[in-house]
């Protein structure tokens, strides 16, 4: 079925209700280039942060966290993580720095992603086509308000809120005091991953033109769609480059922000979700092979692959540690 291979871990439950991030393990790595050289200054010795820390090792010490249901999207609110859907129907708020859980805070049906706004978390629930606001210290909801028709991924630029409609192939730009709508953008087809780069935002479109969309964010003018490889899902930002994960075609492509053009395209494992950037390095959840894999931003070399939950899809760091939701695992994972 078509559909299925378009859209996010919703339709994962095309088999049980919702969309699954296409998860392609047989996709061809052919045409993907090895690392472009370049200089890079990454050290092998470990960094004072990194010492200060307590994580100049690897990434090969893990814990799981059980919370339930069908975790997808993951937030960090500077103490706490946030889980969007485990338990179902809900938003679990989790101490980041031993993984207690702190509480359970009902939103709308079917979560999908989550937003930090400096005080209070953004929730996209899917089949309500609605966003919940949630007030960070206690989990108080705030508000609920209208969207495009299924809401899945969301960004918050430093002023605003930003929403993938993926049904509208559209983004909505939402006031984070009120909630109220500031304008509707088109995008691509079925708009999935957003980023915002310090000027713009960045949109996967994750239908059949492979591309990503680049908008202004203070008026949401577009800039320029540029094409990346197969089923776009995941987008960052490192400072310097935009970097996408193409769940079908096993890889993330660089782009350079000023005109999207593709500065390297670099193998990562199956059917890859969403990255997150640790300052040096960047991870991505790989749905189809139960793990992230590591790579050095400076030049994109792979410096490893480490086992997660069963279907990691959301992940976020929160300053010392990388954290993945475990869509069929019902679990968190902190590494």
């Amino acid at each position: 079925m078509r559909t299925c291979r378009m859209f996010p871990v919703l339709l994962m439950w095309c088999a049980s209700l919702l969309f699954a991030q296409s998860s392609s393990t047989g996709a061809t790595r052919a045409g993907v280039s090895p690392p472009s050289p370049g200089p890079c200054n990454a050290s092998a010795m470990p960094s004072v942060n990194q010492l200060a820390l307590l994580r100049w090792y690897g990434a090969n010490v893990v814990n799981t966290f059980a919370i339930g249901g069908r975790p997808n999207g993951l937030a960090f609110d500077g103490q706490n993580i946030w889980a969007v859907g485990g338990p179902t129907n809900s938003v679990s708020k989790i101490r980041a720095n031993d993984g207690r859980l702190l509480g359970t805070f009902p939103v709308g049906n079917i979560p999908g992603y989550a937003a930090f706004d400096g005080a209070n978390i953004w929730v996209t629930n899917l089949l309500d086509n609605t966003v919940s606001k949630l007030r960070a210290s206690d989990g108080k909801n705030l508000g609920t308000f209208p969207t495009g028709k299924f809401p899945w991924v969301i960004a918050f630029d430093g002023a605003s809120i930003w929403i993938a409609d993926i049904l509208d192939n559209a983004v909505s730009k939402v006031r984070p005091s009120d909630g109220a709508t500031l304008g509707i953008f088109p995008a691509g087809s079925n708009p999935i991953g957003l980023a915002f780069d310090g000027e713009n935002i960045w949109v996967a479109n994750q239908g059949n033109a492979n591309t990503v969309t680049k908008l202004r964010a203070r008026d949401g003018v577009l800039l320029g769609t540029f094409a990346v490889g197969q089923n776009p899902v995941g987008v960052a930002f490192d400072g310097t480059s935009i970097w996408v994960a193409n769940s079908n075609s096993n890889s993330l492509t660089r782009l350079r922000p000023k005109d999207g053009k593709i500065t390297g395209t670099f193998a990562v494992g199956s059917s890859p979700q969403f990255i997150a950037f640790d300052g040096t390095n960047l991870w991505v959840t790989n749905l189809g092979s139960n793990n992230i894999t590591k790579l050095r931003d400076c030049d994109g070399a792979v410096l490893g692959t480490f086992p997660t939950g069963n279907a990691p899809v959301g992940i976020a760091f929160d300053g010392a540690n990388v954290w993945t939701a475990n869509n069929i695992g019902g679990s968190v994972s902190k590494r």
